[in-house]
């Protein structure tokens, strides 16, 4: 099998996975779910629970927000290596306008970095949600047409990557 194979099957089974289209509660699910993913929204909150948590918190806040913006850096050289462009649509214009590229995913690098973090440093609880979490991401990000499926393949490698080194180099 071809690169070229390889690519157009990539394209083939992502559009199969594709709902931007198609209106209704599952296409509602992937919108929530895509968006969750957002850096924006993470470094928000938890810069809310640096400011106001306890130490507990804080603490995790600050191995998250470090790691974040450490996977952020790697996510941004690595598309601008590759320049892969995104699939084709309306939906996910924000991403679209400011990144043009696809590969890697970086909500799927994001959402796999956290659960890595969390499952060694944060509560069970948590870390169960966040387990369930993940995936659902991933997989939104695809169904909206934003990202193929090797984009998550390889953001979820990258954030497995960062995540664990990000165990051993940041305070606990």
């Amino acid at each position: 099998m071809t690169w070229q194979n390889l690519l157009e099957l990539d394209q083939t089974l992502s559009s199969q996975l594709r709902i931007a289209e198609k209106p209704g509660i599952i296409r509602n699910l992937a919108v929530f779910f895509a968006h969750s993913g957002d850096s924006w929204f993470w470094l928000a909150g938890l810069l809310v629970f640096w400011w106001r948590g306890s130490e507990y918190w804080r603490q995790r806040a600050i191995v998250l927000i470090e790691a974040i913006i450490i996977l952020a850096a790697l996510v941004f050289v690595i598309k601008l290596l590759v320049r892969r462009k995104r699939p084709a649509g309306e939906w996910g214009a924000i991403y679209r306008n400011t990144d043009p590229h696809s590969f890697p995913s970086g909500h799927a690098a994001r959402a796999i970095l956290i659960v890595v973090i969390m499952l060694f440093q944060g509560p069970a609880w948590l870390a169960v949600i966040l387990l369930l979490w993940a995936p659902l991401v991933c997989l939104a990000r695809v169904a909206m047409g934003v990202h193929y499926l090797s984009d998550v393949a390889a953001g979820i490698l990258l954030g497995l990557m960062v995540g664990l080194g990000g165990l051993l180099i940041l305070p606990v």
